[in-house]
């Protein structure tokens, strides 16, 4: 008589909010399809408001250090941290590996690349989950095989310049490509991380990633690469009303008061710092906008809240907070439109709960969602920047207008964002498309897990 043994996955994860928030989405769609998951992360990111809750069923953790488990981490530091990263989530993982008696399945995330060289080191299959576009995951590929020249030597003075990849539905500009590719990227240590996943991927016999998009979304992008299967299995939304921690909802009363449609929410994420000008920029446009707005200001790392010159004026207005439950703000139905930093997270959310954009994209994947956003979505508007890098006052009112406003186009952006709330809905629904793709790769790893028993 045959009997199927649980599957067991390990889920590693980069410990950012932004990678752990849909890589614990996964986890939890794995077990009500009755995997075992056990979430592999930092002890910092273990420590963090998100994991005080009590977890489900079938979940959960292990950790290792990083070197820096109080999460503070000195600029200086950064090229440090990765190699301690790399080394000691390398033999921690093996340790765990080694340890478990069930044979696993390793699922990692982004930046985690040496996940897979353990998996193999091992004897185990692994499986990459990419949490941006699959258009992002496109344009990294293309530009290590064969288009570096062509994206570097790109000409940004001349408007009418474009770039066209093989397969994707977009002509794109520098500001629309990922930021890490530019010649302009501060941030040296990204791209060889990147170009590692496409190392371990190309040692892999029949390569497969599971992406956090879903199949209406980006048919195109998810097709691309004929060498690659990208399997779509979102959209993985963050989990913030299972596992945050207790917090004022003043916010939420807040929104109660405010009629339907009428409430500009601003918020650029988990890690966008943006300069004292731009911030007095976003404050004079929302000013001068005259709608009712709510205003995540993070704390600075000091502890000391961000001071704005026009402060008492913005709360007569509006309200400012320091943390919300994203996902439950951008589901209150008094909600207009999303000012964003166009993280992927942020944006999906947007089109799962129907709110149109503002998109503000910082780094990273932001300007190829923002573009993503605009012209294949059509769910939002894009700011402009001007000579100095600043989006100004009267850019945020014009965009913040158009969105939420009576005219043709506004009315065009809310129309889209009902189309793709209804869309992503129906393919993370039991039988949607994204459902049915992470149900056959469950059935898969289950397969090796099978045992045969005499009756």
């Amino acid at each position: 008589m045959a009997k199927q043994q649980q599957s067991h996955v390990v889920i590693v994860t980069y410990p950012a909010q932004g990678h752990i928030n849909p890589a614990l989405q996964f986890a939890i769609r794995l077990i009500r399809l009755g995997v075992h998951v056990t979430f592999f992360t930092t002890v910092s990111a273990h420590r963090r408001r998100m994991f005080k809750s009590t977890s489900p069923n079938g979940l959960s953790f292990a950790t290792f250090s990083d070197g820096y488990d109080d999460g503070v981490i000195p600029v200086d530091d950064i090229g440090k941290r990765w190699d301690q990263l790399k080394r000691n989530g390398s033999k921690t993982l093996a340790d765990l590996i080694v340890s478990t008696a069930n044979k696993l399945h390793i699922v990692y995330t982004l930046l985690v690349p040496w996940a897979a060289d353990v998996a193999r080191e091992l004897h185990l299959p692994s499986t990459f989950l990419w949490i941006q576009p699959a258009m992002v995951f496109d344009i990294y590929y293309y530009y290590f095989n064969g288009f570096a020249d062509v994206i570097r030597n790109y000409d940004n003075d001349c408007p009418s310049s474009s770039i066209e990849l093989p397969g994707l539905p977009l002509l794109m500009a520098s500001r629309d490509l990922p930021s890490f590719l530019l010649a302009s990227n501060p941030y040296t240590y990204a791209l060889p991380i990147y170009q590692a996943h496409l190392e371990v991927l190309e040692k892999e016999r029949n390569p497969r990633i599971l992406v956090n998009t879903f199949d209406a979304l980006e048919p195109e992008a998810l097709k691309a690469i004929e060498k690659f299967n990208l399997v779509a299995v979102g959209p993985l939304l963050p989990s913030d009303k299972s596992f945050g921690g207790d917090v004022s909802k003043d916010y939420i009363e807040w929104l109660n008061s405010k009629p339907e449609s009428s409430v500009i929410y601003v918020s650029f994420g988990s890690l966008a710092v943006l300069m004292k000008q731009q911030m007095e920029e976003i404050a004079r446009g929302l000013l001068d906008c005259g709608r009712p707005f709510l205003w995540v200001i993070r704390a600075k790392e000091n502890g000391e809240e961000e001071k704005l010159s026009c402060r008492e004026e913005l709360e007569q207005m509006g309200m400012i907070v320091p943390w919300c439950s994203q996902v439950e703000v951008l589901s209150h139905p008094s909600l207009g439109c999303f000012v964003t930093h166009c993280g992927w997270n942020s944006t999906l959310e947007s089109l799962v709960l129907g709110v149109p954009m503002v998109a503000f994209p910082q780094q990273s994947d932001q300007g190829t969602n923002a573009k993503l956003t605009e012209d294949v979505w059509k769910t939002g508007v894009r700011v402009m920047v001007n000579k100095d890098g600043i989006v100004e006052g009267d850019e945020i009112k014009r965009c913040l207008e158009l969105v939420v406003g009576d005219g043709e186009r506004g009315e065009a952006i809310r129309r889209n964002a009902k189309k793709w709330k209804e869309l992503a809905m129906e393919a993370a629904n039991e039988f949607g498309s994204s459902y049915n793709n992470l149900k056959a790769f469950v059935d898969e790893i289950g397969e090796g897990n099978a045992i045969v028993k005499r009756a």
